[in-house]
């Protein structure tokens, strides 16, 4: 009877990742062009032909379809199911194993920045942008916690350090070569981590970010044979970085000096 309920439990929580995948999907897409998420309903954007219900269920209308749109028979793009089929994978991954009121939350809550996560870094790998209302949602959400678990100053000081740290670097970086090292969107998101990370937990996040950025950004040069002058979205090395050192939280303590 246990081994039934946790089947029922982790179909439930998968299905559940799978429907808020679809809707990030039409954040991926509607955000950087500034329209609303809510209406008009999904639509092919290659012949405007209104998407039906039944072609909208996740993953299982894109196979139905066979990937093309009903209307005028353009492929349509897998992000789609991909990003359906990860977020009921992480989804999965988070659920509870106990479902009290404690143990929810925290689902939601973590939870929620992952998707916050994976839209970040979809749309600023194709748009170069990092939207500011998930960073005010992200910024609601991290300040809420330190509010209730940690001492003001240790969220406050995270913040401060996220914030100004990055952003004086730039301003240097700008005054000497006259570019933009950094965007605005990427210093709101480390000053948003930092009020999660804390002070010291954001300092290891900017060397960390940055030093991955520099590896994968310049062998992606190196091997894409890019133009050195071109931007190269930054806000997914920082997401990758925050990643583990939220979700594999007790390893930064046991292997960083000064963690926590």
């Amino acid at each position: 009877m246990i081994d039934q309920i946790s089947i029922i439990l982790k179909i439930f929580f998968f299905t559940f990742g799978v429907l808020i995948g679809s809707f990030l999907n039409v954040l991926i897409y509607r955000l950087p062009r500034d329209l609303n998420i809510v209406l008009p309903r999904s639509s092919c954007p290659n012949c405007n032909k209104m998407i039906r219900w039944y072609e909208n269920i996740p993953i299982i209308s894109f196979i139905k379809l066979g990937g093309r749109c009903s209307g005028c028979g353009e492929s349509i793009s897998y992000l789609y199911p991909i990003v359906e089929l990860l977020t009921g994978c992480i989804s999965l991954w988070l659920a509870p194993e106990y479902l009290s009121y404690e143990h929810l939350l925290n689902y939601l809550f973590l939870f929620t920045i992952m998707c916050i996560f994976l839209v970040h870094f979809i749309v600023d790998l194709k748009h170069k942008i990092l939207p500011d209302s998930l960073n005010l949602l992200l910024f609601l959400l991290m300040l809420s916690h330190g509010w209730l678990f940690y001492k003001w100053t240790f969220w406050l000081s995270g913040l401060l350090v996220g914030f100004f740290v990055p952003f004086s670097v730039t301003w240097l970086f700008y005054l000497i070569t006259k570019k933009i090292g950094m965007g605005g969107g990427d210093l709101k998101l480390y000053g948003c981590l930092g009020l999660y990370l804390g002070p010291i937990g954001i300092i290891y996040n900017i060397s960390l970010s940055c030093m991955l950025g520099a590896v994968v950004g310049g062998l992606w040069l190196l091997v894409a044979k890019k133009n050195k002058n071109e931007p190269i979205p930054f806000g997914p090395f920082i997401i990758v970085v925050s990643f583990f050192q939220i979700y594999y939280f007790d390893f930064f303590c046991r292997y960083f000096p000064c963690y926590r």
